[in-house]
């Protein structure tokens, strides 16, 4: 992208333009614009443009319905006659795709930019292309007008997508090959779910940083510094969609309800390792995180802050152990716990290796995976567990643990280090308070 180039190489390449030249240059899309912004090659039904905030997916969408419409102007008509511009509400069709600062009219040379009706709510082109304004609220507002292209702006935000998606299915019947183009962030709703899985669409995806050269750069530090490395800054600024897993013991609202931003004096701080059996480039994930809690008073009022996720990938046993010896200095931790199920004696080991005075303990898993951490998702239900961002991976192996088991890929080492440093912190030492059983004869 040009805008991304140096200065010198900007104004090298302008200086050497002819004024014409230069005058166009706005106009040339296909130019400038991102590669997830310029449509796929081949045969497909809908393009849908997944994005985070900010990221161009307007633009794109405009200039996507400025080519069908257009065509090689003057001389062609344009490829659509007929077009649907569809929104949550009419005033944002109106605002963002219409006369946005992205929108339609923006990106229109002066040659040929349409005329708004707004009576009406249409849009009509100089070579007669007409493009109908609707509301997503009011799905029955598709019933009966037919078209040959279709725009979908924020289809994931839609209250009544489901209704509205069908209506507009059922207008899109002109032309040999009628088309729509799908803006949105994503969020885990069905109907963009049941989008992406069908053979007829195609994909481009985005973060917001790819497009930092039209951003303000105090924008681009807030919302990272704010949501950076959490499941909302996947789906907002990644453009990703995160989805829950049905039955979850965690859930995104759960767990963006736990977040904080400051943490208060700790009484104890622990690194929990869940070591990986091999460490080669097909190992799985060496789970190390650390967790702080607050244990005054009253055990039902202790709380829990996980501070950061320090896992490491494909790592050999010695460089896991640096990297977990490594946190617990930075954390000034009291204890390192690691799972020893698979290493044994050797976990400990390898950690006195680098560090022979090391606080150790060895843990065994007694109960599977699920069992052991539904516990723990009660207590981020009480709302006692909270955490500070960036922890993004964690989270997501948190939202696919159900009381089934795990349902993502390979194994949750993260979540199992999770679990333990919490059951450390809390569980256990909460158990010291338990009032003991008396049974009756």
């Amino acid at each position: 992208m040009l805008a991304s180039e140096p200065q010198e190489a900007r104004q090298a390449f302008l200086d050497e333009l002819s004024p014409g030249a230069l005058a166009a240059l706005p106009w040339l899309f296909e130019f400038w614009a991102l590669p997830h912004q310029l449509a796929p090659s081949g045969d497909w039904k809908t393009w849908v443009i997944l994005g985070g905030r900010g990221a161009g997916k307007t633009r794109a969408g405009a200039e996507w319905i400025r080519a069908q419409v257009e065509g090689s102007w003057p001389e062609d008509r344009g490829r659509s006659r007929r077009v649907a511009l569809v929104g949550e509400t009419i005033d944002q069709v109106r605002e963002v795709m219409v006369f946005g600062d992205s929108g339609i009219l923006a990106c229109t040379p002066p040659d040929r930019m349409p005329q708004w009706q707004a009576g009406r709510k249409r849009l009509v082109w100089p070579n007669g292309a007409v493009a109908q304004v609707f509301s997503a609220h009011d799905p029955e507002g598709l019933r009966g007008p037919q078209f040959d292209c279709a725009w979908v702006d924020e289809l994931a935000k839609w209250k009544k997508a489901e209704e509205t998606w069908s209506m507009l299915q059922f207008g899109l019947r002109l032309g040999d090959n009628p088309r729509q183009c799908v803006t949105t962030t994503p969020r885990d709703v069905p109907i963009l779910k049941d989008l992406l899985k069908r053979e007829s669409t195609v994909t481009t995806t985005a973060p917001t940083e790819a497009n930092r050269a039209n951003l303000a750069e105090s924008f681009l530090a807030e919302v990272q510094a704010r949501y950076g490395g959490t499941r909302l800054g996947r789906q907002e600024l990644d453009g990703v969609l995160v989805e829950d897993t049905e039955g979850a013991l965690w859930t995104s609202k759960l767990l963006e309800g736990a977040r904080v931003g400051d943490v208060p004096r700790l009484d104890r701080i622990v690194v929990a390792v869940d070591p990986p059996v091999t460490g080669h480039a097909g190992s799985d994930e060496c789970g190390i995180v650390v967790v702080g809690a607050v244990t005054q008073g009253d055990p039902k009022d202790w709380q829990a802050y996980v501070l950061e996720d320090a896992s490491v990938t494909a790592a050999s046993p010695l460089a896991w152990a640096h990297a977990a010896v490594a946190a617990r200095d930075r954390h000034d931790a009291d204890r390192l716990v690691a799972e020893v199920n698979q290493g044994g004696d050797l976990v400990q080991t390898v950690l006195n290796q680098i560090d022979p005075l090391l606080p150790f303990r060895a843990v065994r898993a007694q109960r599977g995976k699920a069992a052991r951490a539904e516990p723990v998702a009660a207590l981020y239900e009480q709302g006692r567990i909270h955490h500070l961002r960036h922890l993004g991976a964690l989270e997501e192996q948190m939202c696919k643990m159900t009381t089934r088991g795990y349902e993502g890929r390979g194994s949750p080492d993260r979540l199992d280090a999770l679990v333990w440093a919490i059951t450390e912190l809390l569980i256990g030492p909460a158990g010291q308070f338990r009032r003991p059983t008396i049974r009756t004869l």
